[in-house]
C-alpha cells in the first residue's frame, strides 16, 4: 500500500506543480510577448481537465496519509488548495483574479502534500 500511496502521492505533487508552473510561466510569458496572448489562448476545457484530475488525486493522497499519521492539517490544507482552483475556474476564470488565487491553491496543495509525504514516513 505504502509504493502505491507513494505513486499517487507523487502525481498529485506533479500535478500541483505544474499547475504552479503554468500560472507563473503563462503570465510571464504573456507580459513579454503580448502577442502570445490572442494567439495562444487556455481553453477553459484545459482548467477542468486539470480539476478532474487534481481532484481525486489530491484528496486520494492525502486521505491515505490521513488514515496513516491522523494529522488533519494536511487534508484541510489541500481542501483548501482545491476549493481555491475550484474558485478561480468558476468564478474567476479569465479575469485578472484567475492567476493569483490558482497560484495560492496550488501552493496551499503542493505544501499539503509535502507536509503529507513527511508524516506518513514518521513512525506511527
Amino acid at each position: 500500500m505504502a509504493k502505491r500511496s507513494d505513486l499517487v502521492e507523487s502525481m498529485a505533487i506533479a500535478a500541483a506543480a505544474a499547475c504552479l508552473a503554468h500560472c507563473v510561466a503563462l503570465p510571464v510569458l504573456v507580459a513579454a510577448l503580448p502577442a502570445l496572448a490572442s494567439v495562444i489562448p487556455i481553453p477553459t476545457s484545459f482548467h477542468i481537465a486539470a480539476l478532474i484530475f487534481a481532484v481525486p488525486t489530491t484528496l486520494f493522497a492525502l486521505w491515505i496519509g490521513y488514515r496513516h499519521h491522523r494529522r488533519a492539517l494536511p487534508l484541510l490544507a489541500g481542501l483548501a488548495g482545491l476549493a481555491l482552483l475550484v474558485i478561480a475556474v468558476v468564478v474567476y476564470e479569465r479575469t485578472p483574479g484567475e492567476a493569483p488565487v490558482t497560484i495560492a491553491g496550488s501552493l496551499l496543495i503542493v505544501a499539503a502534500h509535502l507536509s503529507n509525504w513527511r508524516l506518513r514516513k514518521q513512525p506511527a
